[in-house]
């Protein structure tokens, strides 16, 4: 079965250490704003990014043009450094994955050489983010094992399955990996298009052909596992040229999670309630009330059944 999410607000993510200690600013807790560095689920496209620029000129009528050209100029600059921003957690996951595997400490200084670069002085905002999507992405805590030296470690922190029912194995980062898909999925109103997986997957470091140490070759683990066990519904997109196709929520996923659980997942990457898209959370209320209401209905018959065979089997 699905594991389940926990609803509510995510705590402000810090790596166990960096509270202690006096280096570089590392004495203050390790905190993002999500305005500054959206979630790889919300980002927008260029074309969203130009559009939002216009809304934000007309929104001030008095500008001159001069002001307005500086105002596009200035939130497309703010927008492009974001986007490099994420680009970097998603970079840096991918590497403390891959050092992981050889089961030794990870260093800052290889970090900032390898990955983070000259956004050196952004490292607890990038650690930060990075941790946050180790641990709600691919099951794994990232501890500091040595503050003086700033050495590093990665914690699997997945819990055994309830059940054993197949569900994914039991395999952590693919249930990410779903996780991530189905929020997706809710997000943009219950169907994406294929296109947009794709485009998340690059978001989180993860090329959708290519061979990944953790889910194998993506594009097949989605197409064929998660389509196959009726996780997801892939259909094309009538009346579409060029064809494109979109996917939707599968049967065993209504059956194992719940919008609920899934919006409180995505709540939980942008360190939000998930009352933060009243539109989704009334969506999400209203699918609660359907299935306890189902659940309601359901509880009797089993009852008057039970009774029956019971009945039938008196002496």
């Amino acid at each position: 079965m699905l594991q389940k999410p926990e609803s509510g607000v995510l705590p402000v993510p810090q790596v166990e250490g960096e509270m202690d200690g006096s280096h570089d600013g590392e004495t203050q807790a390790l905190t993002v704003s999500q305005e500054e560095a959206p979630s790889p689920l919300l980002q927008e496209s260029p074309e969203e990014d130009l559009d939002a620029v216009k809304e934000e000129g007309a929104a001030e009528p008095a500008l001159t043009p001069k002001g307005a050209r500086a105002l596009a100029a200035k939130t497309l600059a703010r927008r492009r450094a974001c986007r490099r921003l994420d680009r970097t957690v998603a970079e840096l996951v991918q590497f403390l994955l891959v050092k992981d595997k050889k089961k030794s400490p990870i260093t800052r200084s290889e970090m900032v050489k390898y990955v983070i670069g000259d956004l050196k002085d952004l490292f607890p905002e990038i650690i930060a983010r990075a941790a946050e999507h180790l641990r709600y992405v691919f099951g794994f805590e990232l501890k500091q094992l040595d503050r003086k030296h700033h050495t590093y470690i990665l914690m699997n922190k997945l819990k055994p399955p309830e059940d054993k029912e197949e569900d994914l194995g039991g395999d952590g980062p693919r249930l990410g990996l779903l996780m991530m898909i189905l929020g997706l999925i809710y997000m943009k109103g219950n169907s994406a298009r294929e296109a947009q997986v794709w485009e998340m997957l690059r978001r989180l470091g993860v090329r959708p052909s290519k061979y990944h140490f953790l889910f194998g070759y993506p594009k097949r683990l989605i197409m064929e596992d998660f389509v196959q066990l009726r996780y997801l519904n892939y259909r094309r997109v009538p009346h579409t040229n060029p064809p494109e196709c979109e996917f939707s929520w599968g049967p065993r996923s209504n059956l194992e999670t719940s919008k609920m659980k899934v919006l409180g997942f995505v709540a939980k990457l942008h360190k939000k309630e998930p009352q933060h898209w009243p539109v989704l959370y009334r969506e999400a209320l209203a699918d609660e009330a359907d299935r306890a209401r189902a659940e309601a209905s359901i509880r009797p018959r089993a009852r008057a059944r039970a009774n029956a065979r019971a009945g039938n089997h008196r002496w």
